[in-house]
């Protein structure tokens, strides 16, 4: 795998990030150092990223066990700890919200294999981080 990054702009913390079949994504850094809010932030990109990962591997698992849903979404809250001069996360929780006819002992077993054997960034960025997930299915917390 390999993508390419470069300098966007006159802003200075303004990056542009291309894959192999073109596709784009902007970040930025925050105001607060000069960034200009002309893209996400770099540690935004990577809670992203969390998110569509166990996404896919959430929908397909769904979808093999003929699961129907009419909303699926995600919320995903990091924490950092100050070291020297990075703030990495130390936690990171994944909120799951569900609609419609999903078992949810179905829903919950599909996000724990992704979470558990399918996610490659959840199993990449867990070395560093706690992840946990919570669920919820038509309004009713289950997780």
């Amino acid at each position: 795998m390999k993508i390419h990054v470069s300098r966007a702009s006159d802003a200075p913390y303004h990056f542009i990030g291309t894959n192999d079949t073109g596709n784009e994504l902007h970040m930025d850094g925050s105001p607060d150092i000069g960034g200009q809010n002309l893209g996400a932030r770099p540690m935004q990109v990577l809670l992203m990223s969390l998110a569509g990962c166990t996404g896919i591997d959430v929908v397909m698992i769904l979808d093999k066990q003929r699961q129907s849903y009419d909303t699926f979404d995600m919320e995903v809250e990091g924490q950092r700890v100050e070291e020297a001069q990075a703030k990495p996360f130390s936690h990171i929780t994944i909120h799951f919200s569900f609609t419609g006819e999903i078992d949810p002992g179905k829903a919950q077993r599909a996000i724990e294999l992704s979470m558990e054997k399918y996610c490659s960034v959840g199993l990449t960025i867990n070395k560093a981080a706690k992840i946990d997930f919570t669920l919820t299915v038509n309004g009713v917390k289950h997780v």
